[in-house]
């Protein structure tokens, strides 16, 4: 049997399909009911009844930072996909970050090794990725530092040397670095804010861009490193590289309205960061537009993925299938 931890997320959901349709036992944590909505709608995506891919899973309540109730779900299993994590760029949230994001996943690492689990796989983020000179490709093996890194990518960093502490004991482990991941279910999170953006027919758009990949991929690359002798190595997963720009007309023009056609110019990103700063001063409100959140939209980064292609022999779903898959579910939901 395998273990999923943040079961209830964009990854987690789509591996849990693909994992029960392919006829794995699985269990799952999950932390709340809502939570489990949320997957239900998930799996309705792939399934007329849900309920048919929901009951195949054994869901236990827990939390990361819970170890009595982690040991519990930690019974009989053999392979563990970690994908929890919290998510947020906002230097705030930086300890709420990094007791969730290290200490859950040191928890993790500690009972893989304890319960002897035959390997593990934790998705971690492409930015925890060293950054390469304008017009590089970045590849695993770009050094890292914390020059304008966000907080989310620091905390994941440091999750990573949690990882590479459990390789060091023997534990088998796989990391896998997904750019930014689209997918359909959670619009008001991660990349399903560019579904968001496209549907209001805003102008304007940032000026950087970033790798991207279908979350459909990221959940193959997965099973298959977890099914593959492969183990002690970390992959990048992009299928495309992509400006703000292209990516926000894919996604407007999936969902029949007009793409953007104005790029942001570094005078709007700052005075929108000033007003985001005033907003968090005076309300209380997630910071948005931070100096690190900036400087990554107004530059592109590339990525390079051909390390995980040759090991799987794997070919990337093309960004307008996973894009369309994507803009029919939000339409039906909007």
């Amino acid at each position: 049997m395998v273990l999923v931890t943040g079961g209830t997320g964009l990854v987690g959901s789509h591996l849990l399909v693909q994992l029960v349709l392919s006829g794995t036992k699985v269990r799952a944590i999950y932390r709340t009911p809502k939570k489990l909505k949320e997957v239900r709608k998930v799996f309705s995506y792939y399934n007329k009844d849900p309920e048919a891919i929901f009951n195949k899973i054994n869901w236990v309540n827990a939390d990361i930072l819970d170890i009595p109730a982690l040991e519990i779900a930690f019974t009989d299993i053999k392979r563990v996909y970690h994908a929890a994590a919290f998510i947020s760029f906002d230097p705030n949230d930086f300890d709420a970050l990094q007791k969730t994001n290290v200490e859950g996943t040191a928890n993790i690492v500690n009972l893989c090794l304890a319960y002897n689990i035959k390997k593990l796989c934790y998705v971690s983020t492409i930015g925890t990725i060293g950054r390469s000179l304008a017009g590089d490709e970045a590849t695993e093996e770009n050094e890292w530092t914390e020059q304008q890194v966000n907080v989310y990518a620091r905390t994941k960093h440091a999750a990573e040397m949690e990882v590479w502490r459990g390789a060091q004991e023997n534990l088998k482990v796989v990391i896998v670095n997904p750019g930014v991941i689209i997918g359909p279910g959670f619009w008001e999170t991660g990349s399903g804010k560019f579904f968001k953006t496209a549907n209001k027919q805003q102008g304007y758009y940032p000026p950087g861009g970033s790798g991207f990949v279908a979350v459909s991929d990221v959940v193959k690359v997965m099973v298959s490193l977890m099914q593959s002798d492969v183990a002690g190595e970390r992959f990048i997963v992009v299928s495309e590289n992509l400006s703000f720009k292209e990516i926000l007309n894919k996604i407007a023009t999936a969902i029949n309205k007009k793409p953007p056609t104005k790029a942001l110019s570094i005078l709007q990103l700052k005075i929108g960061r000033y007003l985001d700063f005033l907003a968090n001063v005076f309300t209380g409100s997630e910071r948005q537009l931070t100096k690190n959140t900036l400087y990554s939209l107004q530059n592109r980064e590339v990525y390079n993925s051909d390390k995980i292609k040759k090991i799987l022999n794997f070919e990337f779903e093309a960004m307008e299938e996973s894009i369309q898959f994507s803009a029919k579910q939000f339409i039906g939901e909007a």
